[in-house]
């Protein structure tokens, strides 16, 4: 996949996150609004936008306005959503770029409206109702009266209505039955005044999966475009797949003697002569500090031993007796008939698989490959 030049980097398979979104809109039977936020989870902010658009995706959504503002950067003019705070300052480019904005503040709300008495292109408003999440969003009693404030000023346009849910990736359906009732409510005191948005949107991806009642006119999935499970206990169909394998390479072979330090500290001392690969990869690639991380070479896992570098990592290799200097070691994804899973990482580091993947820093080279 890469020219035998890097020592590290990850293999995307754009094609696998095109039918991810494909899988999720037929699950679901409503419209997909990606979630391509913090680098697309890791993979790739662009590339991946440009993919979930073939998959049918009907509109981006990021974190912040720097998100948005890259894509239509890279010439990408699909709908865009910021979920989270923006500040006014950005208010009219938003507009300007066709860029909708989260909106849960008063104050908020009356610095948008005084940057957009004077400008040409209404700005997109899609207000947030804090549900149960504890997080942004108005409360649900307070929702019509600001609505209806707002939609009055020039410029604003109220163009959607969305929740997030807490606990959706739970066994438990108490609290998303919960939160999905207050948002219902919501939308009929809307609907009292007269007042419908054109985009309601509540379901992530464990939503999109449990809870087709929370479908309203479109899901809003992140984890699941990738091919990663949404927690342990809501996991995806057997026919989604994981788009993301991450590689590095042996670039020193040696056997070292009974009782020798491997790495700072000598946290690894080995017992006899024993065979140890050393790998261009580090914590500053995104591979956690820590004790007991696994890897894939031939096909057979092989245990990381001493400190954890920044930049290097040494593994035992003993039950590896073919090993040669510039081998392939997967670090997650498939290698022959073994596999390390985002979530099993997850798992291993005390996290869940999201920390894992969005870990993965900038300085990793990825390949795209479509198939």
């Amino acid at each position: 996949m890469n020219n035998n030049a890097d020592t590290v980097w990850l293999e995307i398979n754009l094609g696998a996150i095109r039918r991810n979104v494909q899988r999720l809109a037929k699950i679901s039977g409503k419209p997909v609004m990606a979630v391509v936020k913090a680098n697309a989870y890791g993979h790739g902010l662009v590339e991946v936008s440009k993919a979930v658009l073939k998959g049918g995706a009907v509109r981006l959504c990021v974190a912040r306005f720097e998100e948005a503002r890259a894509l239509r950067m890279a010439g990408i003019d699909a709908p865009v959503l910021v979920l989270g705070f923006t500040s006014p300052e950005h208010a009219a480019d938003a507009a300007r770029l066709n860029i909708s904005l989260a909106l849960f503040r008063h104050d908020a709300a009356f610095a948008y409206a005084r940057v957009m008495a004077s400008e040409r292109e209404p700005l997109k408003l899609h207000v947030k109702v804090d549900t149960g999440m504890g997080r942004l969003g108005l409360f649900p009693d307070d929702v019509a009266e600001f609505v209806n404030q707002v939609r009055v000023e020039k410029n604003l346009f109220v163009e959607g209505l969305f929740t997030h849910f807490a606990c959706a990736d739970e066994v438990q359906t108490v609290t998303t039955e919960t939160q999905l009732a207050r948002f219902n409510r919501v939308i009929q005191d809307l609907a009292s005044f007269g007042f419908r948005p054109n985009i309601i949107h509540a379901a992530n991806s464990a939503a999109a999966l449990k809870f087709p009642q929370a479908g309203f006119d479109a899901v809003r999935p992140g984890i699941a475009v990738y091919g990663l499970d949404p927690s342990d206990e809501v996991t995806l169909p057997a026919d989604f797949e994981p788009a993301l394998t991450w590689k590095t390479r042996i670039t020193s072979l040696k056997t070292l003697p009974p009782n020798s330090g491997i790495g700072y500290n000598a946290r690894y001392v080995t017992r006899g002569y024993e065979k140890i690969g050393v790998c261009a990869v580090g914590y500053a690639d995104g591979l956690r500090r820590r004790l007991g991380n696994i890897a894939l070479l031939h096909g057979r896992r092989v245990n990381q031993v001493g400190g954890m570098c920044m930049d290097q990592s040494m593994y035992q290799l003993d039950n590896v007796p073919d090993v040669m200097l510039g081998d392939e070691v997967v670090l997650l994804g498939k290698q022959g008939d073994e596999r390390i899973s985002a979530e099993e990482i997850g798992r291993s580091w005390g996290t869940n698989n999201y920390e894992v993947v969005c870990g993965l820093t900038a300085r990793v080279p990825r390949y795209y490959f479509d198939e």
